[in-house]
C-alpha cells in the first residue's frame, strides 16, 4: 500500500425540577442497560459485595436497638411497680446501665459500619464515572464526523455531564438506600413478629391501605409533572430566544407578542405546577393520617394485651416505634423504583453513546511522513503537496451519492479555487480531504500515496485550515497562536504573527500577547481574529492549506491586511480555496467549478471566460449585482 499511485484506482434541567414522585425518563430496556451498568461495574463487585455486608449489618444493629431498649423499660416499669407496692426491691439501675451500655455500643458500631459502607461507595461510585468520562473522552475522538453532523452539541454534553452526574449520585446513594430499606422492612417485620402475632397483623393490614393511596396519587400526579417538564423547557426556551435576539425583538417591535407567548406559557407551567406540587404535598400526610390509624389500633390491641396476657410495657413501647419506622422503608423503596428507573435510563443513554459505530479502522502498516534529513523508505515518505482526485464518489447515505465521479489533479505550490452554487459541493470536498469522511468508490492521493494508507492525524497534520468561522479559546492571544505547533518559540509566534499582518494590532492591544480573550473572544474584532487563525496557520507551517472566504465579513481596511497576511500563507504552498466571491480568485492556477456535486468546468479565470459558460455566467451574476 506504500507505493506511489499514478493512475487512477478501481475502486433542560429547570430550576423546578422533579418532584419526589414525579415522572422520570424510562428506559428502553431496563434489563438490558442494567446488565450492562453491572457488567461494567463487575471489577469492583468484591467492594460492593463488603458494602453490601456493611449495609446490611448496620440496618440490623439499628433495628434491634427498640428491642433492647424495650427491655430497659420494662425493667424500668417492673422497679417503678414493686417501688409502689413495697414487694420488690426497686428499681435495677446497674440492669437498666448495663443495657444502654450495651445499646450505646450497637449504635456506636452501626453507625461505624454505616460510614464505611458510604465511603467505600462514594469511593466506588467515582472511579465508575471516572472510568466512564474517560471512557466517552476517548469514544469522543473516534466518532466519524457524520455522527456530530447528525447529533447537536447539546445533546452530546447532556450525556457527558447530566447524565454521568446522575449515574454518580444514584450509584452512591441508591444502591446503599436499598439494601438498607429492604432489610429495615424484612427485619422490622420479624421484630415485630417476635414481640406479638396479633399487633404485627394489624400493621401489616394498614400496609396495602397505604400502597393504595399511593399508587392513586402517583396516577394523578404524573402527568402534571410531565406537563410541568414540558412547559417548563417552552418558558427556558422562548426567554433564552428572546433574550438572545433582543435587538431583533426590539427592532420589530415583537416586545407585546412575545410576551404574549411567554405568559401563555407561563401560566400552563403555573397550573402544572401547582398541581404535580401539591398531589406530591399531600402524600406525606396522607401516610402518616393512615399510619396513626394503625398507630392506635396497635396502642388499643397493646394495652388489652398488657392487661389480659401480661404483655411487657418494654415489648409495647419497642412495637410502638417499629411501627412508626414500617412506613418509612416502604416510602424509600417507592422513591428509589423512580431514582433506578432515572439511573438506568442515565445509563443507557450512556452505554448508546459508547457502542455508536467508530471511524473505519487505520491501515494496520500507515505511511508516515518524514520529517528528517534521512532518504524516504517504503512507509516513510516526504510530502511535496501534490493532490490528485481519482473517480471520486461520495453520498452522506448510501441511497444519495451527491459527488459522481470527480477527477482533477493538481501540482504541489498550486492555488486551486472551488466554486459554485450553495449546496454544489465545495465544502464535502473538503472534508473529504482532510478524511472527516472516506470516499464511496475512487481514491485521493496526496503525492501518489491514498490518504486512507496515512495516520488521520498525520494526515490532517498535512493541512491547514482558515475558515470563516473563526475559532478561538479563551486564553492569551500567543497561547492561540501557540496551538498551531506548540512546540513553537516566542520568537516563533511573533515572526508568523508578523507574517500575518497581525503582530501591529497586538502590539497596541493592553498586555500585548499576553492579552487574555473571553471565553466568546469578543474583546477583538471580527477582522483581528481572522488575523490570529491566520498566524496560527502559518506557525503550523502546513503544506497544503484550506481557506474559506475569510474577508467575507469584515471592513475593506481589515480585507486588504487579510488578503496580504494569505498571500504570505498561501506563498510556496499547496492551496484549496472555497470561494464565495469569484473576483478574489481570479488568479488561481486552476478553477474546479462544481454544480450538484460535479466538476462541470475546470481551468483559470480567463479559460472559463472565454468558455461564456456556468463559471462565465455566476461571475457575471455577481458583477452586475454588485454594480446595481
Amino acid at each position: 500500500m506504500s507505493e506511489k499511485v499514478n493512475n487512477s484506482p478501481q475502486k433542560h434541567r429547570g430550576p423546578m425540577g422533579r418532584g419526589p414522585m414525579g415522572a422520570v425518563e424510562k428506559p428502553k430496556n431496563f434489563k438490558g442497560s442494567t446488565k450492562k451498568l453491572l457488567k461494567y461495574m463487575g471489577k469492583y463487585k468484591g467492594i460492593v459485595s463488603l458494602v453490601i455486608i456493611f449495609a446490611i449489618c448496620s440496618t440490623i444493629f439499628n433495628i434491634v436497638g427498640p428491642k433492647i431498649l424495650g427491655n430497659a423499660t420494662t425493667i424500668l416499669a417492673n422497679g417503678l411497680m414493686s417501688s409502689f407496692t413495697g414487694s420488690g426491691e426497686g428499681i435495677d439501675f446497674i440492669g437498666i446501665g448495663n443495657i444502654i451500655l450495651w445499646l450505646v455500643g450497637l449504635y456506636i458500631v452501626s453507625a461505624l459500619f454505616s460510614y464505611i459502607q458510604g465511603f467505600i461507595m462514594t469511593d466506588v461510585s467515582m472511579k465508575v464515572t471516572y472510568n466512564l468520562r474517560k471512557d466517552i473522552s476517548k469514544k469522543l475522538n473516534k466518532l466519524p464526523l457524520k455522527y456530530f453532523d447528525g447529533t447537536t452539541n447539546g445533546e452530546v454534553l447532556s450525556r457527558i455531564t447530566n447524565d454521568i452526574d446522575t449515574l454518580s449520585q444514584s450509584l452512591n446513594q441508591s444502591l446503599t438506600q436499598i439494601i438498607t430499606s429492604v432489610t429495615s422492612l424484612i427485619g422490622i417485620i420479624i421484630m415485630m413478629f417476635s414481640i406479638n402475632f396479633y399487633m404485627t397483623l394489624i400493621t401489616l393490614c394498614i400496609a396495602p391501605i397505604s400502597f393504595i393511596f399511593i399508587i392513586a396519587i402517583i396516577k394523578k400526579s404524573q402527568k402534571h409533572f410531565k406537563n410541568q417538564q414540558e412547559y417548563l423547557g417552552n418558558v427556558n426556551g422562548h426567554v433564552e430566544e428572546m433574550y438572545g435576539g433582543h435587538t431583533v425583538v426590539k427592532a420589530f417591535c415583537g416586545e407585546d407578542e412575545s410576551l404574549e407567548t411567554f405568559n401563555k406559557y407561563n401560566d400552563k407551567l403555573y397550573e402544572s405546577a401547582w398541581k404535580s406540587q401539591f398531589l406530591s404535598g399531600i402524600m406525606q400526610p396522607i401516610m402518616n393520617f393512615v399510619s396513626n390509624i394503625g398507630y392506635v389500633g396497635v396502642c388499643i390491641l397493646g394495652g388489652y394485651l398488657a392487661v389480659s396476657q401480661g404483655l411487657a410495657v418494654g415489648d409495647i413501647q419497642a412495637f410502638m416505634q417499629y411501627v412508626r419506622q414500617f412506613t418509612q422503608p416502604i416510602m424509600q423503596i417507592a422513591n428509589i423504583s423512580n431514582v433506578l428507573q432515572q439511573t438506568v435510563a442515565a445509563s443507557e443513554r450512556v452505554f448508546e453513546f459508547l457502542e455508536e459505530d467508530e471511524e473505519i479502522p487505520e491501515s494496520d502498516h500507515p505511511i508516515t511522513i518524514n520529517e528528517s534529513d534521512k532518504p524516504d523508505s517504503d512507509l516513510n515518505v516526504t510530502i511535496e503537496g501534490s493532490v490528485q482526485f481519482a473517480h471520486v464518489h461520495f453520498g452522506y447515505t448510501d441511497d444519495k451519492i451527491i459527488i459522481n465521479d470527480f477527477s482533477a489533479i493538481v501540482e504541489p505550490g498550486q492555488k486551486i479555487a472551488i466554486v459554485g452554487p450553495t449546496g454544489a459541493g465545495k465544502t464535502t470536498m473538503v472534508k473529504l480531504l482532510m478524511r472527516f469522511y472516506d470516499v464511496n468508490e475512487g481514491a485521493i492521493l496526496v503525492d501518489g500515496y491514498d490518504i486512507r494508507d496515512f495516520k488521520r492525524d498525520d494526515l490532517r497534520s498535512l493541512f491547514g485550515m482558515v475558515l470563516q468561522d473563526t475559532w478561538l479559546y479563551s486564553g492569551s492571544i500567543k497561547d492561540n497562536i501557540l496551538y498551531g505547533n506548540l512546540k513553537a518559540s516566542d520568537e516563533d509566534v511573533i515572526k508568523a504573527a508578523k507574517a500575518a499582518q497581525a503582530d501591529h494590532f497586538i502590539r497596541t492591544l493592553p498586555g500585548g500577547y499576553d492579552m487574555v480573550l473571553n471565553e466568546e473572544a469578543n474583546n477583538v474584532s471580527q477582522g483581528q481574529k481572522q488575523l490570529l487563525t491566520i498566524a496560527r496557520a502559518i506557525l503550523a507551517d502546513p503544506k497544503i492549506l484550506i481557506l474559506d472566504e475569510a474577508t467575507s465579513s469584515v471592513d475593506t481596511r481589515t480585507e486588504v491586511l487579510i488578503q496580504k497576511a494569505m498571500d504570505n500563507l498561501m506563498k510556496d504552498r499547496t492551496s484549496f480555496i472555497i470561494a464565495h466571491r469569484l473576483s478574489t480568485i481570479r488568479d488561481a492556477d486552476l478553477i474546479l467549478v462544481m454544480n450538484n456535486g460535479d466538476i462541470v468546468e475546470q481551468g483559470n479565470h480567463n479559460e472559463l471566460m472565454a468558455k461564456n459558460g456556468f463559471y462565465a455566467n455566476l461571475y457575471n451574476s455577481q458583477f452586475a449585482g454588485a454594480t446595481n
